[in-house]
């Protein structure tokens, strides 16, 4: 990866080959967990979330909500839609995040995954979906042979 190198307090990005990454984290979980992956992905996949509405003559602007990864079955069907994370408390994962999370998974009709990178594997939580309070422990793997089901338990 080419410097700048993270994103930090003054706002870097990480460059790596046709990619622009909003953080050193980030640019490392595609180099580690995607880009080889051997399955079919996205990067940076803009989608509309709400639009834009006009009430009495005013606009209230629309939202859109940019995922770092959409990781996908050989057949095109989404598996993992990935936004990488510094942690999941709410440094992490404020309630912006939470907000734009829900409407994209109410709206596609499939969850976000915050991920967080870790040496040699990565946590996963899936963002607004019930889940059991007994059981507080993020999932773990270094692979996405997973559902986004078995992250539900964070």
């Amino acid at each position: 990866m080419s410097s700048p190198t993270a994103l930090n307090k003054r706002g870097n990005k990480v460059y790596y080959k046709d990619y622009i990454f909003d953080s050193e984290k980030e640019a490392q979980f595609y180099v580690r967990f995607v880009e080889n992956c051997g399955l079919p992905y996205e990067v940076h996949p803009n989608f509309n979330i709400a639009k834009l509405t006009k009430i009495d003559g005013a606009k209230i602007s629309g939202m859109r909500y940019t995922p770092d990864f959409i990781i996908k079955g050989l057949d095109g069907e989404w598996l993992h839609v990935i936004d990488v994370k510094n942690s999941f408390g709410a440094y992490g994962i404020d309630q912006a995040n939470k907000l734009r999370f829900r409407l994209f998974a109410m709206k596609y009709g499939h969850p976000v995954e915050a991920v967080v990178v870790r040496k040699n594997d990565f946590k996963v939580i899936t963002q607004g979906v019930t889940k059991p309070l007994n059981e507080k422990q993020p999932f773990v793997t270094d692979n996405f042979d997973y559902h986004w089901q078995d992250a539900t338990n964070y």
